[in-house]
């Protein structure tokens, strides 16, 4: 084993590592007043991680990746986009985080150094080819996100939404462990090379029910039908930038983990996995759909918006082709922009006291006291729902042309429907926002650096993100590609 190789492609991992043990040390001697400060270099060190993973990715002589660790780690094309994706999303819930906990006074130096530790644990996820190294981020990322739902010591909802995550994850993280024993004793290995190797051929039940536990301990962490139940209390009860974070990175992280899972580990079985992910992703466009139609918090409406648009991400997983991924993929990316885009506005939703608004009706009015704002909620809700011209149409025309070019017309054909119940909701918002009377509940609070935040990612989903296809298209592709 060559240490040297494997710790060059472990760079992104070793810079956070040895920042965030720095940064404890920090929080230690300088306590509260300490944290603006861990938070820059919090951001400082995610942008210098990036740069490598911006290497890896832009340098030929990394085009076809390698393995760190005598194959427990793989450093590739996919890995290096998600993680950059992860990293960015990371950076943002950063950023927005200060000013938000300022108005409780709960801002501690820890809120940095769990989001860098989180964000270790899933670098470690989406780079894992082996189910160690799979759970060792998978827990690494859920007992700081335990933590950071429940950061807001005062607030009895922040409590109780990390003590839900908590107990849920636990019996999810179980599940998980037990079908990795499964698999282990019958594979003989913990490698997902071996694994797919071993398993190839018709699966006898002991093997398949331990497919089944993975699979299931991994849609809990995706948030999807079935396993879904502790996405809208946690998402409302925890504080709004954790909230976006819980929405956006490990979401990704976890989609990605699930994607190197299949394809490399069970990608021999496909008819085993198919039918669960095309349950599971039907099942969360429609229960994503319909259960948000009757809901007055908008926290909790973007939880039950973020399990339906898992459910369209995993039609593109479930054809298992490379165009299925790469469209998968490119879902990702704009879903990142929207789903920060609609918390970050849902953060400035404020009145005159400085308390956090989050039901629907204070929304009332809207355009006319802050319009800018208004247009914004707009953009991200329209592209959310997928009308086009905006960007998030395109996502989800590729997950179905994907499926479309698979053979899976029917999956296309009840995802395009299940979109047209959804995007009620989405409309509703709007039309509370540009047509309800005054509600004359939220005051204008804007930050200049979170307004040129929501500002450049509702352009970014707007009509000028299909600019974008040239450069994201091959990026996404080569990423899906490295996985076949």
């Amino acid at each position: 084993m060559d240490y040297a190789i494997s710790l060059y492609f472990t760079r992104p991992e070793i810079i956070l590592t040895i920042s965030s043990l720095i940064f404890l040390i920090m929080a230690a001697w300088g306590g509260q007043k300490s944290a603006r400060l861990i938070t820059i270099l919090a951001v400082a060190a995610l942008f210098g991680a990036s740069a490598y993973l911006i290497e890896f990715m832009t340098n030929d002589a990394y085009e076809f990746g390698g393995d760190a660790f005598g194959g427990l780690y793989r450093m590739d094309a996919f890995s290096n986009l998600t993680k950059l994706l992860i990293y960015l999303a990371a950076i943002i819930s950063l950023i927005v985080a200060p000013r938000f906990f300022q108005k409780t006074g709960e801002y501690r130096p820890e809120y940095p150094v769990l989001i860098i530790f989180a964000t270790i644990g899933m670098g470690m996820m989406v780079s894992a080819t082996d189910m160690l190294t799979l759970y060792i981020g998978l827990e690494l990322n859920s007992l700081s996100a335990y933590v950071l739902a429940s950061f807001i010591r005062t607030d009895s909802r922040s409590s109780e939404a990390g003590l839900k995550y908590f107990v849920l994850g636990a019996l999810a993280s179980g599940m998980l462990l037990f079908g990795i024993s499964l698999v282990y004793g019958f594979a003989g290995s913990t490698s997902f090379s071996v694994i797919s190797e071993t398993l190839s051929g018709d699966l006898s039940t002991g093997p398949l029910i331990g497919v089944v536990l993975v699979l299931s301990g991994l849609a809990f962490k995706i948030s999807a039908v079935p396993f879904h139940m502790w996405t809208p209390d946690v998402y409302e009860g925890a504080p709004t930038p954790v909230t976006a974070f819980f929405a956006s990175a490990p979401k990704v992280a976890a989609v990605a983990l699930t994607t190197r899972v299949i394809i490399d580990a069970f990608g021999g079985q496909t008819s085993a996995w198919q039918q669960i992910i095309v349950f599971v992703a039907l099942a969360s466009i429609v229960l994503g759909a319909v259960a948000a139609i009757g809901q007055q918090n908008i926290k909790r409406l973007l939880a039950y918006s973020s399990i339906n648009n898992v459910g369209f991400m995993l039609i593109g997983l479930a054809t298992g082709t490379a165009q299925g991924v790469s469209a998968m993929l490119f879902y990702l990316v704009v879903y990142l922009a929207m789903t920060l885009g609609s918390f970050i506005c849902v953060m400035e939703m404020r009145d005159k006291d400085g308390k956090q608004l989050e039901t629907l009706s204070s929304l009332a009015g809207l355009s006319q006291t802050r319009p800018g704002l208004a247009a914004a909620f707009a953009v991200f809700m329209f592209s959310l729902a997928g009308i086009p011209p905006l960007f998030g149409f395109w996502g989800k025309f590729l997950v179905f042309d994907a499926a479309v070019a698979a053979g899976m017309l029917p999956l296309a054909v009840i995802g395009i429907a299940a979109s047209v119940i959804g995007a009620f909701y989405y409309i509703k918002v709007v039309k509370i926002i540009y047509f309800d009377d005054p509600a004359n509940e939220i005051v204008k609070t804007g930050h200049k650096t979170e307004n040129a935040i929501i500002g450049a990612l509702a352009l970014a989903v707007s009509p000028l993100g299909y600019f974008t296809i040239p450069l994201l298209a091959p990026i996404t592709a080569n990423a899906a590609q490295a996985l076949f």
